[in-house]
């Protein structure tokens, strides 16, 4: 089989076309064809060496170890199945849950052994790929490349709005709303718990898509006046903010928000370090959420929001499998809306 492997940490040229064996399912385990696979920063930047280049340069201890098949947002059709798993699931479309965990339930993404498929385990950039069967769910939709856009970043914005719970009616600010996590941000928000959402975006261009996600204002990061023009239109500060952008609209977030407001983050796309003057975080009794992807029971809430009509995908553009260099720098352009998908039989 044909697979995409990151060599070691550095440039996208780190990325390889490879002739693969294709591998065999332990007895737990399916073989998936691989129909769409959506790229993420997570392989982004564990290539790079965001997450470190030494031990815990993944999710365990160990850190990655390299060569690695990345990919983690992955739709296919099981074509084999492990010994201790009934023949049945042979031909099912599936969408993948990307991690495996001893955690209890409610707790799986927190726990000491969460491992990801795509760093720890070999992932979608490949024509093939083995799965634990538990893990593996009915798609929510019935297109491929639809279905694949939201196993990552759809799981990570559905856990942060759970944790910052809107009520209806109540202004949520999402940061960054033109990516992948960001425009899930705005629809589940808006659509799913009756929020009022303001998307914070480079180009105003993008205004008319954003509200059609579900986003009442949208505004410019790039704008000088951009605090003020958040107090405007919302006629005061805000409840919520949904951030994946990090230092640089960090210290806006917090002077928006209103006393015992809620700030999520799960990203730093616009900066890892940031100041904090400790006295707005307990003058404003603001409470600070650090969130990354959810839980199985999340999971499955946010399929069935999926395949009720509530969250749609939202798809910048799509490369053969066999450009996964040139999809990863596409996608750290700006000015995008939306995932960008990589098709293995294109």
């Amino acid at each position: 089989m044909k697979a995409v492997q990151v060599m070691g940490y550095g440039d996208v040229d780190q990325l390889e076309v490879v002739d693969r064996e294709i591998p065999v399912p332990k007895e737990n385990e399916v073989l998936v064809k691989v129909k769409a696979c959506a790229i993420n920063n997570t392989e982004i930047w564990m290539r790079e060496g965001a997450y470190g280049t030494g031990t815990k340069s993944g999710w365990r201890p160990e850190g990655v170890q390299f060569p690695r098949t990345p990919g983690s947002d992955i739709t296919g059709t099981i074509v084999k199945a492990g010994q201790q798993v009934n023949e049945e699931m042979i031909g099912k479309n599936v969408v993948l849950f990307p991690f495996t965990s001893s955690g209890e339930p409610g707790s799986e993404h927190i726990s000491e052994d969460m491992s990801f498929i795509g760093s720890e385990y070999d992932g979608g950039y490949a024509d093939y790929v083995v799965w634990p069967a538990e893990l593996c769910f009915d798609m929510p939709l019935a297109d491929y490349t639809e279905s694949a856009v939201f196993s990552v970043s759809g799981m990570t914005a559905w856990h942060m709005v759970e944790q910052i719970q809107p009520k209806q009616g109540e202004t949520v600010m999402v940061t960054g709303a033109n990516g992948g996590v960001g425009s899930l941000n705005v629809q589940i928000a808006s659509r799913v718990f009756g929020a009022n959402v303001i998307a914070i975006v480079g180009d105003l261009a993008l205004e008319d898509q954003l509200k059609k996600l579900g986003a009442t204002h949208v505004l410019s990061y790039k704008s000088d006046q951009l605090a003020e023009e958040i107090l405007e239109v919302n006629g005061g500060p805000i409840d919520s903010v949904l951030d994946v952008v990090g230092d640089a609209l960090f210290s806006t977030s917090l002077h928006v928000l209103k006393k015992g407001g809620k700030f999520c983050t799960s990203g730093s796309a616009g900066g890892q370090k940031t100041e904090l003057d400790f006295r707005t975080l307990y003058l404003k009794h603001i409470t600070l959420y650090g969130s990354v992807l959810g839980t199985r029971e999340e999971f499955k809430r946010m399929l069935k929001a999926i395949a009720d009509g509530k969250i749609t995908p939202v798809i910048d553009r799509m490369f053969p499998l066999e450009q996964a260099r040139e999809a990863q720098r596409y996608f750290k352009k700006a000015g995008k809306l939306g995932k960008i998908v990589l098709l293995p039989e294109e």
